[in-house]
């Protein structure tokens, strides 16, 4: 029998996944020859993910990275496309796949991002805690120059940067990316870095975070995360329930005067 918190990980058919001693969780799209546009399998491999990550005790952090050297991912695969319903009414948000929130696997994503990232890439970007860019990243939605709405990616962008911003880049489609410069300049990504550097810069800021009690990780993206959703005062009283909830037990998981004073970055 399988003890509590601990179940295998699933097999994937378009990423990658390794489940590290540090308790990071890096994931990798693995489709670079598709420029890691996603098709019906990442939706199924990510619900699967999504749900491993939620209900695996062992995993505290997860990075979210990309294979190939021109785009972390260019939204969906516009050949193979997606399973939609006939019934429009019954027709889902790819987003209910690929979101980790959505998803209620509030374990924090960091996403490290190169290349192009285009359109449904925004799924993951809208939900990550943190965002690293290489250098060479470039951000737009095509969407408006095919002829299509540019609805769900952008609203939930709209959360994370000026409207004034999402609007260019839906409006703008093709003609124009956002320069890992100007993502950093405001706010979208937290850091810019050269590429060979990516990956690893990742996973140090997520094995910082894994090194911390996990129940009040957790909590804290929980609380944050769901504060967009409603109003200050009931964001606020939820906000002092999880801490009511959590911090007997978080306090508990590690000893505080045992805690070792670490040199800091300061950014």
């Amino acid at each position: 029998m399988t003890p509590p918190g601990t179940s295998k990980l699933p097999d994937f058919g378009t990423i990658l996944a390794e489940l590290g001693d540090d308790h990071v969780l890096t994931v990798t799209l693995n489709r670079p020859e598709k420029l890691n546009a996603f098709n019906q399998q990442t939706l199924d491999d990510f619900s699967d993910l999504w749900r491993y990550a939620a209900e695996e005790d062992a995993v505290h952090v997860v990075v979210l990275q990309a294979e190939g050297e021109r785009a972390f991912c260019t939204g969906v695969d516009v050949v193979e496309g997606i399973e939609r319903h006939v019934n429009p009414f019954s027709d889902l948000d790819p987003g209910t796949s690929l979101s980790p929130k959505l998803n209620r696997c509030w374990k924090p994503l960091v996403c490290a991002v190169h290349g192009m990232v285009a359109g449904g890439a925004l799924y993951w970007l809208n939900e990550a805690d943190i965002i690293v860019a290489a250098e060479d990243a470039t951000f737009f939605d095509p969407h408006t120059t095919y002829g299509m709405v540019a609805a769900l990616e952008p609203i939930g962008l709209v959360r994370r940067i000026p409207i004034g911003e999402v609007l260019r880049m839906v409006l703008l489609g093709n003609d124009e990316r956002m320069s890992a410069r100007r993502a950093l300049e405001i706010g979208f990504v937290s850091e810019v870095v050269a590429g060979d550097r990516l990956r690893e810069r990742a996973h140090e800021l997520a094995a910082l975070i894994a090194a911390k009690p996990p129940v009040a990780v957790q909590g804290s993206v929980r609380a944050i995360w769901e504060s967009l959703d409603t109003g200050r005062s009931q964001a606020l009283a939820t906000g002092l329930a999880y801490t009511q909830i959590g911090n007997s037990i978080g306090k508990a998981q590690i000893d505080r005067q045992a805690v070792k004073k670490r040199k800091y970055e300061v950014r």
